[in-house]
């Protein structure tokens, strides 16, 4: 909502602009009036909407046509004064005040317009019949009100009205015209609705709109209350309840009543409290709140912002399979303006059978968009309504600020769930394959994605010590001479070499020398496509004699070509090696130790799709 309101009154000389300002002041008719009365400011405190207002004077006798023309570009909302006893100031609303002033805005966004008839103490009948027409013709008329400055009749429901036309105005709303709200405001309101339909059965039940009423307006609905709303609507439309429940239809016609008896405030608080702007978009406060994040650190969902991402997934997940259709994934998104994640993303998480992304690749994305993209992350949820549904400031709060990786480093432990791996290895090496087996894709089924739908990420889970871990794999093009510090940032480094093919792994070794030799990111050699005839490379050491010369891990057999998921013991070991960069070679070589790592990581997985499935069946 605006900060300040800054009203104009404009009109005829005689019509008693400055008449009305000073009886608002001094609550009293004064007996001398000045040409023009000084700008008043009224503060927050002392109005109905505690928005601070300032109030201006126009007199055509001390002021120019240019301080008219800047206070007119100044003003947010104008009053057109006009005497009711006086038919040529009326007259003059059409013929020059509203084109001079519609001449003086955008089109596009025109200030509001309030008609004042003044003066109503000296006429017995009314000026309403004359005015209407006016008002039909022109949108951008919010309202018409008479008053009297000798009497005080109306004069702080005048500029209440001001106000209002203000902080709450009907032109995004509503077409008088079509006597029908705006699309705008549909498409809003119908995305308010879905955020607030928690079990997305396509209706509020009591305990939905007591939600939605505390969160708007601070205070539940009393049962008689709820009774009340149900059976305007029942009253006026047959399908705006439906089992005791108020649907879109039956929401949106209550709105449009709201608009339409003038109570536009109850409609704006609503808007408001959901992120919308004056134009019904989304502000950039509320999509983007404030997060600060200092270098060397990462970005991860916290457990409350897990526990809301799988209650949407629940909300959606309409026949139980642990996994999204494209329609139940269509009908998640409504809530956004676009279609937030594209063909890649099947092809970078864990799907079923059918493709359809299940529900560990769903939080695999959600992770994954945290890391590489916090910003983005944040927008994603301020439209699935995070902060309201968890009743939190912003969503921020979702986000956890890992510690600097320095401070890990001497530490010797870490708290970060999510570690990146980058994948490097000339073209042809294997690569794609590898990102692809993490997500337990064999040859047979990696060979029916798309080039156009293929991805340079990959994104699971792996277990450490009984401790589920998010591994991101990010395979990074073979372009030797434009290699980023951010393609080589990572907690540990894949270089994949194709075992038939002599010339692999000469690319493989230049890289280590030139970024990584010297550094303390941990190193693996994975000899990829292990199911071919083994060529012996051209590089001046073999594989296995580079590894041992540079302390390395030895080179690490893989292969997707197998009947069933390729093996995911190389994942745990990267993850393990992100985790403890500090540990020797001696210890990573210990069979005790990988034997100890893997062991927690098959029974976690077990129990914990067990323990998903337990509690959908508690649901």
């Amino acid at each position: 909502m605006r900060k300040d309101v800054r009203i104009l009154l404009v009109g005829e000389p005689k019509v008693g602009k400055t008449s009305l300002i000073m009886s608002l002041v001094s609550e009293e008719f004064p007996d001398e009036v000045p040409l023009r009365a000084e700008e008043i400011t009224i503060p927050a405190d002392v109005t109905p909407e505690r928005v601070p207002t300032h109030i201006v004077d126009y007199s055509e006798a001390e002021q120019s046509d240019e301080q008219l023309y800047q206070e007119i570009s100044k003003a947010n909302v104008i009053c057109i004064v006009y005497s009711v006893n006086n038919k040529k100031s009326i007259e003059k609303v059409t013929s020059h005040w509203i084109p001079l002033i519609n001449e003086r805005t955008d089109k596009d966004s025109r200030v509001p317009l309030i008609l004042v008839g003044n003066k109503s103490d000296l006429v017995e009948h009314s000026s309403m019949e004359t005015i209407l027409p006016i008002m039909n013709q022109y949108s951008e008329i919010e309202t018409c009100v008479e008053c009297s400055a000798k009497n005080l009749k109306n004069i702080s429901e005048l500029f209440y009205y001001a106000q209002k036309a203000v902080l709450h105005p009907t032109g995004p709303l509503y077409s008088p015209e079509e006597k029908e709200m705006k699309p705008s405001c549909i498409k809003a309101l119908t995305r308010i609705f879905k955020i607030s339909d928690l079990d997305n059965d396509g209706i509020l039940n009591d305990n939905e709109l007591n939600f939605f009423q505390r969160t708007c307006f601070n205070i539940p609905l009393a049962p008689q209350a709820l009774e009340d709303v149900k059976n305007v609507v029942r009253k006026n439309m047959s399908d705006g309840v439906k089992d005791n429940g108020l649907t879109l239809k039956g929401f949106l016609f209550l709105h449009t009543l709201f608009i339409q008896r003038g109570r536009h405030e109850t409609t704006w608080t609503v808007l408001r409290r959901f992120g919308y702007d004056d134009d019904l978009e989304l502000t950039q406060e509320y999509l983007f709140p404030l997060l600060k994040i200092p270098p060397d650190c990462t970005t991860e969902l916290n457990h409350n912002a897990y526990l809301f991402l799988q209650s949407v997934f629940d909300k959606h997940d309409k026949d139980r399979d642990c996994a999204l259709s494209p329609d139940e994934l269509k009908d998640l998104f409504k809530v956004f303006p676009y279609m937030p994640w594209g063909p890649d993303v099947n092809n970078t998480v864990c799907t079923n059978e059918q493709g359809w992304i299940t529900y560990q690749g769903y939080l695999s994305q959600w992770t994954l968009t945290t890391y590489l993209d916090v910003q983005r992350c944040l927008e994603y949820l301020g439209y699935l309504g995070y902060s309201i549904i968890q009743e939190q400031e912003s969503q921020a709060a979702a986000i956890t600020v890992t510690r600097n990786k320095r401070i890990d480093l001497q530490k010797k432990q870490t708290q970060r769930s999510v570690f990146r791996c980058n994948v490097l290895g000339a073209r042809g090496s294997g690569k794609s394959g590898f990102l692809q087996g993490f997500l337990g894709r064999n040859l047979v089924r990696q060979k029916k994605i798309r080039e156009d739908h293929k991805s340079y990420y990959a994104i699971s889970t792996t277990y450490v010590y009984g401790q589920e871990k998010y591994l991101l794999l990010h395979e990074v093009l073979p372009d030797f001479e434009f290699l980023s510090e951010a393609d080589l940032a990572c907690d540990v480094v894949c270089l994949v070499y194709d075992i038939s093919n002599p010339c692999s792994f000469e690319y493989c070794a230049k890289v280590y020398k030139k970024h990584y030799m010297d550094s303390k990111t941990p190193c693996v050699i994975i000899s990829a496509k292990s199911d071919l005839h083994e060529a012996r490379q051209y590089y001046s050491l073999s594989p296995l004699d580079f590894c041992r010369k540079h302390k390395l891990h030895p080179p690490q057999l893989f292969t997707c070509n197998t009947a069933e998921a390729p093996s995911k013991d190389i994942y745990t070991k990267l993850t393990t090696m992100a985790m403890y960069p500090h540990m020797t070679q001696a210890d990573l070589k210990n069979s005790t130790f990988w034997l100890r790592a893997s062991v927690g990581a098959t029974v976690f997985a077990v129990l914990g799709f067990a323990m998903y499935k337990a509690l959908l069946k508690q649901r």
